[in-house]
């Protein structure tokens, strides 16, 4: 009796040590990749929000232009 429950102690830390590495290592792997995708999004944002700044400044040049016509004319 006391060979099988050492047979069967040895079997399920062989099946449950390599589970565990493999869950750690395929969590590392998504936890790498989700933080390299929010960097790209970021990055995304970043782009995105400075062209919203250079448009409200042409935005603003042209209405100058379009007031010193006006006041021209």
């Amino acid at each position: 009796m006391q060979v099988q429950i050492t047979v069967a102690i040895i079997s399920g830390l062989c099946v449950a040590i390599p589970s565990i590495i493999a869950t750690i290592s395929s969590g590392k792997k998504n936890n790498d990749l989700v933080l390299y995708r929010i960097n790209q999004l970021d990055e995304k944002v970043h782009a995105h929000n400075n062209l919203i700044d250079r448009m409200y400044k042409v935005e603003s040049r042209i209405t100058l232009l379009e007031d010193n016509i006006k006041e021209h004319q």
